[in-house]
């Protein structure tokens, strides 16, 4: 006899997945991200059965960026393609690492709320088949590219145009570099810890079926530079950054339970959307209280413990967000987890692949495929833009911890409370200063771009330095950890638009 659970109706649970991996030899063979997310779409669809995927009223899709012709044109593409007519569609507006999280939320919000009955999340990104149909379609004898599928135009501030810092790859570094002293670390212990995270993640990777890199390397093989692990930012490789080249594609379906026991869904391949909580940073990298905390992170994690009634100890499973070392690394320091602690279910987004925005649907994905085969209780924990969106959420096979919906998710009043005054911003300075954090960019090549620095002035404010790749004595004092660059003094001087450091 089946057990009350109250009003089935307002109780989310997730009955399919899909993942799909395209790995075309040619760009003209290639998915995009548009086919990848209807393929994705249906195979969600065939691992739910009970012919759920023709009841969709409910359709979340996550940004890409592969194709920007196809952005605000994709829930119209997919709704067509799968025959289906949503009451509620939306995609969202930008490709943001907590994205997925975030739909599902509210999707079991919807659901609680009688708004829904059966909901599709789905996303996808094909920069792979985007950047060989560039290549195809380029003429040898006109050095400017015909590009049919423009690329993304994003907004940044001066500050980080002035500096060179254009990607991810060139902020989080100084998480990195702020975060490891202030552990107690030496860069050699730091990078050491990175290894054994990484390390673990790529042998989940390599018998995961959906990731994309099956490949197993030791902590040496990611924190060692060569020609095949080049330097990035450091203290960054290759090895331990996002792989975007990819062409991924991932969907989850998420019904009532009235909806899934309707059309005669096993118990047994069913999981319960339990709470979640989010938070989120300033947008601006340089108006955060220092590059060490999240009290964003530290509230989602820690409220979405606390609103399903479990201890770490209770968690089988979890997705710790690793675009970049010092994001996991700090989630684990919230937990209270070792640095060999399982941290992933996909493989991590060097390994199981990093299609910018969508890797947490491939992570739900994957954790119902690890919840139906074994425990109790998985973690999901996103992180978007520039450590700056947390969001949290438990999936579990116990009815009773996830509850009914709608639940608040929003816990922003309260990552408030936590932040500390942030110090007012200096874009130009010129006078002593001590080094509050840092990174080092390189080229494609392995040589050094230049030097950037975060500076603190005698009397707290902030400021930013850059450092000449032809300074090699200040280059090599910051790259080889002979010494702690973090606490460093030094000198800023101010030349045209750009502040220069030098070490006193």
């Amino acid at each position: 006899m089946k057990q009350d659970l109250g009003d089935r109706t307002r109780i989310p649970v997730i009955i399919g997945c899909g993942q799909i991996n395209d790995r075309a030899a040619t760009g003209s063979e290639g998915l995009d991200s548009r086919e990848l997310m209807i393929a994705a779409a249906r195979a969600a669809g065939d691992d739910a059965g009970g012919g759920l995927i023709d009841q969709i009223d409910w359709l979340g899709v996550v940004h890409q960026l592969s194709f920007p012709l196809l952005t605000g044109k994709l829930v119209d593409c997919i709704s067509q393609a799968l025959g289906i007519t949503p009451g509620h569609a939306i995609e969202t507006s930008s490709p943001t690492g907590d994205s997925p999280i975030l739909l599902i939320n509210q999707a079991a919000n919807a659901i609680g709320r009688g708004e829904a009955s059966v909901a599709l999340i789905v996303g996808a990104e094909a920069l792979r088949t985007a950047a060989r149909r560039r290549a195809e379609a380029a003429d040898p004898d006109d050095p400017r590219p015909k590009d049919p599928y423009p690329r993304r135009q994003v907004q940044m501030s001066a500050i980080r145009i002035s500096y060179g810092l254009l990607t991810p790859a060139d902020i989080y570094p100084f998480y990195e570099n702020a975060a490891r002293p202030a552990y107690g670390q030496t860069l050699a212990e730091g990078q050491a810890e990175t290894g054994v995270i990484w390390a673990n993640m790529s042998q989940v990777a390599q018998i995961n079926p959906h990731a994309w890199l099956h490949r197993k390397c030791s902590p040496a093989e990611i924190i060692e530079p060569c020609a095949e692990n080049r330097p990035i930012a450091h203290p960054y490789t290759k090895l331990m950054i996002a792989n975007a080249a990819v062409n991924q594609g991932a969907a989850v379906i998420v019904t009532s339970l009235a909806a899934a026991q309707a059309a005669g869904i096993a118990d047994e391949r069913m999981v319960y959307v339990g709470r979640g909580a989010a938070a989120h940073e300033d947008e601006d990298q340089f108006c955060r209280t220092d590059f060490v905390h999240s009290p964003s992170a530290e509230v989602s994690l820690r409220q979405t413990l606390l609103l399903n009634g479990l201890a770490v100890s209770d968690l089988d499973h979890m997705e710790l967000y690793s675009c970049f070392p010092c994001v996991p690394k700090m989630a684990r320091r919230i937990l209270g987890l070792p640095a060999d602690a399982d941290m992933t279910v996909v493989g991590g987004l060097t390994f199981g692949g990093g299609p910018i925005g969508n890797y947490m649907t491939h992570a739900a994905a994957s954790m119902v495929m690890a919840l139906r085969k074994s425990g109790t209780n998985g973690l999901l924990f996103a992180n978007g833009g520039y450590a700056t969106h947390n969001h949290s959420i438990i999936l579990t096979r116990t009815p009773q911890s996830a509850g009914t919906f709608p639940q608040n998710f929003d816990f922003q009043s309260e990552a408030d409370a936590l932040r500390p005054a942030v110090p007012a911003m200096l874009p130009e300075y010129e006078g002593p200063a001590k080094i509050e954090t840092y990174t080092v960019l390189f080229d494609r090549h392995g040589g050094v771009r230049h030097g950037v620095v975060v500076a603190r002035t005698p009397d707290g404010s902030r400021t930013i330095a850059k450092i000449p790749a032809e300074d090699t004595p200040a280059i090599e004092l910051l790259c080889t950890g002979s010494v702690e660059g973090v606490g460093m003094p030094g000198r800023i001087t101010c030349a045209g638009a750009l502040n220069f450091w030098r070490f006193a």
